[in-house]
């Protein structure tokens, strides 16, 4: 049997960069796997389904969350998102180690779920930077700007609940932390060799 894969939860406020540095550390690491989420939202510019979401209509979801699809599922701004855990489950127990991107009310059940993951929250450098970044983006009104703003402002200090921060300022630089927190959890004695004190760790 393989060792279990590792899960990677990568997390934080709407307009951190997440989605640009999961792809971005996939392209250094082609050991990584990444899990598709679900949502409702209608696809942005240049996303594709199945390839950044499985965009979804309200009815396929909610079946979807009747037949227990879903690992985690949240409600924001209006939208639905979840992680359907059967080819995530299937990935971690076959070895693969698993990336994740999920927004900050998806994380903290995946928290609850999976205690052994590792858990990456991305941040601003500041909330005025944050706020120029989702005003740049173009997709928002301003009320739905100032809703954002607002929430974020409260994710924002959740920050210590997770196990690494990343200060998304540079990207190429937000890239290799995040490269050195995967090469590092892999290294961890207990992933290697399992808990202190388990049989076979070469105590004695």
């Amino acid at each position: 049997m393989p060792a279990r894969g590792l899960l990677i939860v990568l997390t934080g406020p709407s307009g951190t960069g997440k989605g640009s540095l999961r792809e971005a550390v996939l392209r250094r690491r082609p050991d990584l796997v990444y899990c598709v989420s679900a949502t409702t939202r209608p696809p942005r510019p240049g996303e594709v389904d199945g390839v950044h979401y499985f965009f979804l209509d309200p009815a396929e979801f909610k079946a979807g969350l009747e037949a227990g699809r879903f690992v985690e599922w949240a409600e924001v701004y209006g939208h639905l998102y979840g992680t359907p855990g059967e080819p995530m489950n299937a990935l971690l127990a076959a070895g693969k180690d698993v990336i994740v991107e999920k927004d900050v009310q998806g994380a903290a059940v995946l928290m609850e779920r999976y205690p052994e993951a590792v858990f990456v929250f991305t941040a601003p450098p500041t909330l005025a930077e944050l706020q120029r970044r989702v005003t740049d983006r173009g997709t928002d009104s301003p009320v739905a700007i100032d809703r954002r703003m607002a929430l974020a402002a409260k994710e924002m200090q959740q920050a210590r609940r997770y196990d690494y921060t990343i200060i998304n300022d540079s990207l190429p630089d937000a890239v290799n932390e995040l490269e050195a927190v995967v090469v590092a959890e892999k290294c961890r004695t207990w992933r290697l060799y399992g808990p202190a004190g388990a049989a076979g760790n070469g105590e004695g």
